[in-house]
């Protein structure tokens, strides 16, 4: 199959794919499994759990690895692009317009949509921890992993976090490997793919930051390239790490930052496209706003491809191994208590500043998890509520 015919089924899934990354994974599953008959059912489950234990956007890694089965590199960069592009465009746009759309109202329809943002989170840490901490040691992993973050919010202080909940999963949680062990894993980079792939990963961690004080442009770049390379456990846990950088650090004012989360959970697509926001609303407006939304694109989702590629030849051997799982098992309870602390703070204490705001939050998340209404009905409804209640 050619790059360009992945490119145009991606295309059309990344302008429908509403609901985060579980409904991505559930649509991708219909549409390559059940109708197009790419792989088999266990051989999904298996990408999906590879993807699942590694950092990164895990249902654009299975779309990207999708796409390295039918058309190699050129086949991974298709389904990216076109998985991503739809709601690239639109998030870059919003960046773009950053300081207008802030105006918009008064500013009131961004009260709303924080109080939507504040049920979003909520919902995907409640959603998350049932299925990541479904036992007393991986519940106490999390509950340590929030009051830690808690107590020293710092980016460096999470990634401490995340390798102290990866140890203790190693060391406390007993988890078998992947059911399906004998899978097919299909085409495999070859080792020296890999190696490059590991390498520019490593390089991308290490040399970057020390460029960051450079320019602004070489900032964003080290600053959402490490936080691509800590997220595990879908979009909704790169809200902490990028508060952290740009909320905590002053570079972009709070409320804009959660307008554009909230912006995010309207599209289609990847949950990751809030970078295009960030990057067009940090170096905008005009063409810094185009470029700036493109790096920042480019370098939130290039670490999970890069570790895609490396990880992939080893996984037959590494799934199996009880070892392995439970430190990824320990990943997912730190992932839970990380988001949980963010529920707090930012989300909280930006979003609820009178006893109508914490009501219109506790509707939302009534709305979300009781009525299973999307998330962009939900974010547009409190947008309007907010606007419209001054």
């Amino acid at each position: 199959m050619s790059a360009w015919r992945v490119f145009l089924i991606f295309l059309g899934l990344g302008c429908r794919c509403f609901g985060g990354p579980v409904a991505h994974l559930a649509t991708f599953r219909d549409e390559f499994v059940g109708r197009r008959g790419w792989l088999s059912d266990a051989a999904y489950a298996d990408l999906v759990v590879l993807c699942q234990f590694l950092p990164g956007p895990t249902s654009s890694q299975v779309g990207m690895l999708l796409g390295w089965r039918q058309a190699g590199l050129g086949g991974m960069l298709a389904a990216w692009c076109g998985f991503t592009l739809p709601s690239a465009v639109l998030m870059i746009a919003a960046g773009a317009g950053a300081v207008a759309l802030a105006s918009l109202a008064q500013g009131r329809w961004i009260a709303g949509v924080q109080c939507a943002v504040l049920a979003v989170v909520g919902s995907a840490v409640l959603t998350m921890a049932r299925q990541l901490c479904p036992d007393a040691r991986r519940a106490a992993i999390a509950a340590g992993a929030a009051v830690a973050v808690l107590l020293a919010p710092a980016g460096w202080a999470q990634l401490l976090v995340l390798a102290g909940a990866g140890l203790a999963g190693a060391l406390l949680v007993r988890e078998s490997g992947s059911a399906e062990a004998q899978v097919d894993p299909g085409p495999l980079p070859g080792k020296g793919l890999a190696l490059i792939a590991a390498a520019l990963f490593v390089a991308g961690l290490l040399i970057l930051p020390l460029f960051s004080g450079t320019s602004p442009w070489c900032r964003t770049a080290a600053d959402l390239f490490r936080d691509g390379s800590l997220v595990f456990g879908g979009g909704h846990v790169v809200l902490p790490l990028l508060a952290a950088d740009l909320v905590d650090s002053g570079l972009m004012p709070a409320d804009r930052f959660l307008a554009g989360y909230g912006l995010a959970q309207a599209m289609p697509g990847p949950m990751f496209s809030f970078a295009g926001f960030l990057g067009a609303a940090l170096h905008g407006p005009g063409i810094g706003a185009i470029f700036g939304g493109i790096l920042a694109l480019v370098a939130i989702f290039l670490p999970g491809a890069l570790i895609a590629l490396a990880v992939l030849p080893l996984w037959s051997r590494l799934r199996s191994r009880p070892l392995a799982a439970g430190a990824g098992a320990g990943l997912g309870a730190g992932v839970v208590g990380i988001l949980g602390a963010a529920c707090y703070d930012p989300v909280f204490t930006s979003a609820i500043h009178r006893p109508a705001d914490l009501a219109l939050a506790i509707a939302a998340f009534a709305a979300l998890t009781a009525l299973r209404l999307p998330p962009w009905a939900v974010v547009a409804a409190c947008a309007g509520i907010g606007a419209l209640r001054g």
